[in-house]
């Protein structure tokens, strides 16, 4: 990554972490005397009420927190690619019914812990007929990148951590899918598409084996995008990640003194 995308990719993190402290600030000093704020509305629960003011407090924000920060990661990520890629946000094409089927076959035979393999959709071909019209559908997506340069369209479905169960695991399968199929439905045979599983951190360590086996019982190896190879792929470059821990550890001082 050359200097100027550099400064780029830094100004981004900081903007986002400087711009989410100073929304956390006002938000809870608004709400502080707000009955049916985040944190008062806790009292409601007499069962966390009774263990005390401050157990209430970290309780409410500390989910709150999670919650919110997951939003930051992506929309960063989002802005991130868009200085490598090109961003969409919906695919506008058609799904044929035999392509819906394959899809219900695929997955029964992953609910019967087949193991998923990327050519289990890749090798499918199907005939188009000339009418379209009553396949048509128009699906939002929140990171779909394009690489102009290899021609190739990405889809990615992030969660934080990862910590789905086996239904949401299936469930982001089928999604994801789904979006394979209408991109190839609509792309020239000269592009490629392809799906991933994103985390923004790996919960088991950066650099160690990640272990959701709820997930992987419905995607492939080659679909993930874990921690650091998530942040590496935005960037498109093998040092991204670094590039943005860096700076995220020195703009995280906006946090701290939202929380003072």
């Amino acid at each position: 990554m050359n200097e100027e995308m550099k400064k780029s990719v830094q100004s981004i993190v900081d903007t986002a972490i400087a711009c989410f402290a100073e929304g956390l600030k006002s938000r809870y000093e608004k709400e502080a005397e707000d009955p049916r704020g985040v944190i008062n509305s806790k009292k409601n629960n007499c069962f966390i009420a009774e263990l005390g003011e401050e157990f209430i407090f970290y309780s409410a924000f500390v989910r709150s927190f999670d919650s919110s920060f997951g939003n930051v990661l992506e929309r960063m990520g989002n802005n991130i690619a868009k200085l490598f890629y090109t961003v969409n946000n919906e695919i506008s094409s058609f799904l044929l019914p035999e392509q819906t089927q394959h899809i219900s076959n695929i997955m029964s035979s992953y609910d019967d812990h087949t193991p998923p393999e990327i050519w289990h959709y890749t090798n499918q071909r199907f005939i188009t007929p000339r009418n379209t019209v009553s396949f048509k559908q128009v699906h939002q997506t929140d990171n779909y990148f394009y690489d102009e340069n290899t021609k190739t369209h990405y889809i990615i479905e992030l969660k934080a951590g990862g910590d789905l169960d086996n239904k949401k695991s299936r469930a982001e399968k089928i999604e994801l899918l789904k979006e394979y199929f209408l991109l190839k439905n609509k792309i020239s045979d000269e592009e490629q598409v392809k799906i991933y599983f994103a985390t923004a951190y790996n919960k088991f360590g950066e650099g160690n084996e990640w272990r959701q086996e709820r997930v992987k019982q419905y995607f492939a190896n080659e679909e993930l995008l874990i921690g650091k190879d998530y942040w590496n792929f935005v960037c498109n470059d093998k040092n991204g990640f670094n590039i943005i821990f860096e700076q995220y550890k020195r703009s995280v001082s906006h946090i701290k003194r939202s929380l003072e």
